[in-house]
């Protein structure tokens, strides 16, 4: 794997693919800066070598060119403030204004360039746009690791432009080492905690873990297709009836390999879908009719909790309860702790995907466990087995 550790970056003009797509409020502040936060490795390692910085990303998805609410100037004050440094922003990512700007680029400064994707090429993976981008720089760093599993123009095309320059990141690096070290490289025993609301969407992830883990934690919405899967009785609760026979399928499997299929015993279980609703605790496969589970309760968290802290390699991808909701949060925010308690004991745990991401921030959990993931749908692939083409791309 080439990184940017064994390259001098002195006197060179560093074209950075970043994920600056963060949230944004409705005054255009930025809620989230873990994804800017976690590029700044990368960008000082470049000026301290006495290189130039160009930063390139996307911001939301745009739909028809330039739109004021998705423009990346937005976040230059935030960017400054983490860097500690200057940023120049150019107006445009394509165009004479900007190569004029990166041309005067000097050693020691970091340019922006304006949202990518206000160019529909950038998502077409066009030829000619990636040829462009690529005159900018002298050197291609991919640190874009939320956008890897994407052929666009910035994250994949422009590689091939940079036959013997081009790397990957710090934040990359240690996003395909995490990974590799629950699929590849891993202490036994292995343990994968799975939620979320569909099993639909985690069927693939689900089918590629049971060859890698000795448990498998199913929670959050999708386990009341399990329950019912087994015969349960789960009232009202998510269900997705067309996925029953799969379900039954993914318990079998997980009994022939020998894996520990967890489901929760028992559920908090609410009779309207809201923070407020009225509340009860019982038993997950004998929900009243009317009532739906909206958290784990504490028979099931003390199962789990069991057997994470008996892990010495934990991923976590999707809560286990309707966490937003601060009366059903209990169950994800058990589980962060126990993932937590088992880090300490020297377990490596690895947090990706989505909202098991949202819930260990809310919990100031973060900075507790080995490696939280910057990509959502990169990391759902990379966990499926898949190949990322912005991964290939610098790759080979």
């Amino acid at each position: 794997m080439k990184t940017i550790d064994n390259y001098n970056f002195s006197g060179k003009k560093a074209l950075i693919r970043v994920d600056f797509n963060v949230p944004l409020d409705a005054d255009f502040k930025v809620t989230d800066d873990t994804r800017i936060v976690a590029a700044v490795p990368t960008i000082k390692k470049v000026l301290k070598d006495g290189g130039a910085v160009i930063l390139m990303s996307h911001l939301g998805r745009p739909k028809n060119g330039s739109e004021e609410k998705f423009s990346l100037k937005h976040i230059v004050k935030k960017v400054a403030e983490i860097t500690n440094h200057k940023i120049l922003f150019a107006p445009d990512c394509m165009g004479e204004k900007t190569a004029k700007m990166v041309a005067n680029l000097k050693a020691g400064e970091i340019l922006l360039l304006e949202n990518l994707r206000f160019y529909n090429q950038e998502t077409k993976g066009d030829l000619s746009f990636s040829e462009k981008l690529s005159t900018y720089g002298d050197v291609y760093v991919n640190d874009a690791f939320g956008t890897a599993h994407r052929a666009h123009a910035s994250t994949t095309i422009v590689a091939q432009f940079f036959p013997n320059d081009k790397m990957f990141g710090y934040l990359i690096e240690k996003e395909i080492k995490s990974v590799a070290k629950v699929l590849n490289d891993s202490k036994k025993p292995v343990t994968a905690i799975v939620g979320g609301a569909k099993v639909s969407s985690k069927i693939i992830i689900i089918e590629n873990l049971l060859n890698k883990v000795d448990n498998l934690i199913i929670g959050g919405g999708m386990a009341y297709t399990f329950i019912k899967a087994q015969g349960g009785k789960i009232g009202s609760s998510l269900v997705e009836n067309d996925f029953i026979e799969t379900a039954k399928e993914i318990l079998a499997k997980a009994k022939a390999k020998n894996v520990a299929l967890l489901l929760p015993q028992d559920s908090v279980v609410a009779n309207d879908f809201n923070n407020d609703a009225e509340q009860q605790v019982c038993a997950t496969n004998s929900i009243p009719d009317g009532w739906m589970g909206m958290d784990i309760g504490e028979k099931a968290i003390q199962d789990f909790s069991k057997c994470i802290l008996n892990s010495k390699t934990i991923l976590w991808n999707g809560p286990v309860g309707v966490f937003e909701m601060k009366n059903f949060e209990n169950g994800t925010l058990k589980i962060a702790e126990a993932i937590v308690a088992a880090t300490k004991k020297g377990a490596f745990s690895l947090v990706g995907g989505g909202d098991s991401v949202a819930a260990i921030n809310k919990f100031n959990l973060a900075e507790q466990v080995s490696h939280v993931s910057t990509g959502g749908g990169a990391m759902l692939e990379y966990l499926e087995g898949k190949e990322l083409p912005g991964i290939m791309a610098v790759m080979n």
